[in-house]
């Protein structure tokens, strides 16, 4: 009967190989009417919620508690599922149609999402993420729907964590992963970061409930996987889950102040932002540390081409040019992220949008002297 449960559709074909048995995780894990809303008690007012289900055990519990939760609920906020298809494995269209047979037996709406065209032959997994979240994006925007939650858990978090710390990441990035976080006017809601992926087996083994095995999880063509594999290795080091997760709370605490002064030294600036184009005076951040300049730079960089990524080691290199001219009183220059910055030796700070600057009267010779040119 157990046997029978877990067989994906279609029989004993290739794609019940994908099918995994369920463990004997920790049956003690219980997630009780009262916790099950503590845990989405932040999302209990959206608009609609889509839920990111890809068949694997974490996803597949994330839909088997969200569905509960809203039969708890005297108002609750719309579900949908969805799947996105990458087309990368020969039974990844019948994994999404046996998750949209899930979600119908919970009476969730279900869709399946199809990447299309021509797939990259490098950074395939980045490149399959980003086109995982603009495809659950614009789909989210069809249904009406404000929140995209995913299943990421602790392993998740400790894992990325470690990740960012071997790439030499700052303290924003060693915060990790965020409960609700915005993407393209989306926010992405993480319910399960506090949880195991024991505890999130041990639900589905609770209901009995079958799951995919994604056989990417153990190729170790890719970073993520082979970083996996070297979970034993740390942890006899000291960089076990326990760890890694108590270094992202302290880096997260670390990260919410510095965000708090940088929010209040921006707020008392006499700045004026049109489109494409900040000005203000900001002789004031002379006194200020560089993690403080770096970020106010970001902020305003982000706001003036889109949000645009730009590499941490050019912010620094930026940050710490404007904070020296803003103490030397020199002149400077810089292009990045495509914008183009100058301070001027009075304070006066202009960051253009780079398109903008043939129709800039802004193309003055800069006062003071001939300055300093920086290119990040």
């Amino acid at each position: 009967m157990q046997t029978d449960l877990l067989e994906l559709h279609g029989g004993r074909d290739n794609l019940s190989k994908t099918a995994k048995k369920l463990p004997r995780a920790a049956s003690n894990t219980v997630f009780p009417a009262a916790s099950l809303a503590a845990v989405f008690r932040p999302w209990e007012q959206a608009r609609g919620i889509l839920l990111c289900v890809s068949g694997g055990p974490d996803s597949v519990a994330l839909m088997l508690l969200a569905a509960e939760w809203v039969r708890g609920c005297a108002m609750p906020p719309p579900l949908y599922v969805a799947t996105v298809d990458h087309g990368l494995r020969n039974e990844s269209r019948g994994e999404a149609e046996k998750v949209a047979s899930w979600a119908a037996a919970l009476g969730l709406p279900h869709a399946i999402l199809n990447w299309e065209g021509t797939k990259p032959e490098s950074r395939l997994q980045e490149r399959a993420r980003e086109a995982r979240y603009s495809l659950l994006a614009q789909y989210a925007g069809r249904v009406g729907a404000c929140h995209i939650m995913t299943a990421h858990h602790a392993d998740d978090q400790a894992e990325t964590i470690l990740f960012r710390l071997l790439r030499g990441s700052g303290i924003s990035g060693l915060a990790g992963m965020q409960s609700s976080s915005e993407r393209n006017s989306i926010i992405l809601a993480r319910p399960l970061l506090k949880f195991t992926k024991a505890e999130l087996l041990a639900v589905c083994e609770s209901k009995a409930h079958p799951f995919v095995c994604d056989p990417t999880n153990h190729d170790l063509t890719f970073a993520r996987t082979r970083l996996r594999h070297l979970n034993g290795f740390f942890a006899e080091k000291g960089l076990d889950r326990k760890a890694l997760i108590r270094l992202g709370r302290r880096a997260a605490r670390a990260d919410a102040a510095l965000t708090q002064r940088t929010l209040a030294v921006t707020a008392a600036l006499e700045a004026r932002r049109e489109l494409g184009v900040f000005r203000a005076d900001i002789s004031s951040l002379a006194g200020e540390p560089e993690e403080i300049i770096l970020r106010f730079l970001a902020d305003e960089l982000k706001l003036i081409n889109g949000g645009k990524p730009i590499r941490l080691d050019r912010l620094e290199s930026l940050a710490h040019g404007v904070h020296r001219s803003l103490r030397s009183g020199v002149p400077l220059r810089a292009t990045l992220g495509g914008a183009v910055l100058r301070l001027y030796s009075g304070g006066s700070f202009v960051i253009r949008r780079e398109a903008l600057r043939r129709r800039a009267t802004e193309n003055l010779p800069v006062r003071g002297g001939a300055g300093c040119d920086l290119k990040c």
